[in-house]
């Protein structure tokens, strides 16, 4: 990640109990498991059954657009009277 430029959030388990312990710390591994989550919710990914790896990306970028749409669609009819 910092090779690409981002700077990584998530410290590993046995790190993020230490830091636990600062009061301005505030955990973000929730935000990956959530993902991981909502992944696993399409059958086609979580059992791969694609042979090729550019119809199996292609069924996570369908997946990753479902999720964005699903999220912004529940917010957007809950914000109407």
């Amino acid at each position: 990640m910092e090779s690409r430029g981002y700077v990584p959030h998530v410290i590993p388990r046995g790190q993020e109990r230490d830091a636990r312990k600062n009061p301005g710390y505030k955990a973000r591994r929730w935000v990956v498991e959530a993902a991981h989550s909502w992944f696993n919710r399409f059958r086609k990914i979580l059992v791969r059954f694609e042979k090729t790896a550019a119809s199996f990306s292609a069924l996570l970028h369908l997946a990753a657009a479902i999720i964005c749409f699903r999220k912004v669609g529940v917010i957007f009819f809950m914000d109407k009277p």
